[in-house]
């Protein structure tokens, strides 16, 4: 990979990473719901005017949008207004690496190897110390929410390899549509029309800031620069750096917000990240040893 190539890679990575930190930030002043939705809304404004819808079913297209914005952003975000950490939150959402590899083999017949479930135990291991040391009523129930986001985000990941090769940046633009009026009705019944008033009569700066971050860094400039890269390299080379993100997400996180971590925390985020190198590098080990 070239220099400049990298460089755009590694760029993706800290704009995803600190994508967590923007979060939070501006749930402070947005109900999670109503910002998810603002998030989608410019996502697909006014993007969609010049990107051409790709040639999927409509129906993979509605279920995508539904599980990938609603379920998995709207889980995410409001597991983060709940409590969950920002860093944290950055290293737990990466368990959807083993929730696409289960599903694909239930959905796909595609089998693990034994490095990969290997990887995936020592996670899972993580993940339990995490929830032990959260397991204290209300705490525990943020952590949940996001399990729960990455779950539906391996949900999304095999919908995505049904809808085959695809430009994955005129994907999210146009799926962008389709979560804005569940995300949009959800909000006023559980969140309020006051609520959601006060925010658009007068919206904060730093609100303002968070969603312009969420529309065009995060997702159209992410995943155009991603979608780029992985056009040209080999997706061995390119999807491993997404490592990273966790590492940018629960650097920033302590840097900015000043976010604590517990030893017992730290340890499982350490677990799951040494889960996630076992099964993204574990099986070109195998193969490098056979030679």
């Amino acid at each position: 990979m070239p220099i400049g190539h990298l460089l755009l890679a590694l760029l993706v990575v800290a704009i995803w990473g600190f994508n967590f930190v923007v979060v939070k930030v501006g749930l402070v002043d947005v109900p999670p719901l109503f910002l998810t939705a603002l998030r989608f809304v410019f996502a697909a404004f006014p993007a969609i005017f010049f990107v051409k819808r790709p040639a999927i079913p409509w129906r993979l297209f509605l279920v995508f949008g539904l599980v990938f914005g609603v379920v998995k952003f709207g889980l995410l975000f409001v597991g983060m207004k709940a409590g969950m950490p920002a860093g944290l939150s950055s290293i737990v959402l990466q368990m959807q690496v083993f929730f696409t590899i289960g599903f694909a083999w239930m959905v796909l017949g595609e089998r693990p190897l034994p490095i990969q479930i290997l990887g995936a135990v020592v996670a899972i291991t993580g993940i339990a110390t995490i929830g032990a040391a959260r397991w204290q009523g209300a705490a525990f129930l943020p952590f949940a929410l996001v399990i729960a986001a990455a779950a539906a985000w391996g949900v999304s990941n095999i919908l995505i390899k049904k809808a085959g090769r695809i430009d994955m940046l005129a994907f999210v633009v146009w799926t962008s549509l389709v979560p804005v009026p569940p995300l949009l009705a959800l909000s006023l019944v559980f969140e309020g029309p006051q609520a959601i008033g006060a925010v658009m009569a007068h919206p904060s700066w730093t609100a303002i800031g968070a969603v312009a971050y969420l529309a065009v860094p995060t997702t159209l400039f992410g995943y155009g620069v991603w979608s780029f890269l992985l056009s040209r390299h080999p997706a061995a080379t390119v999807t491993p750096l997404a490592l990273l993100v966790p590492v940018v997400g629960m650097g920033s996180s302590a840097l900015v917000l000043g976010e604590p971590f517990g030893a017992t925390e730290m340890v499982g985020a350490a677990l799951v990240f040494v889960g996630l190198i076992t099964n993204v590098f574990g099986p070109r080990i195998g193969v490098w040893l056979r030679r």
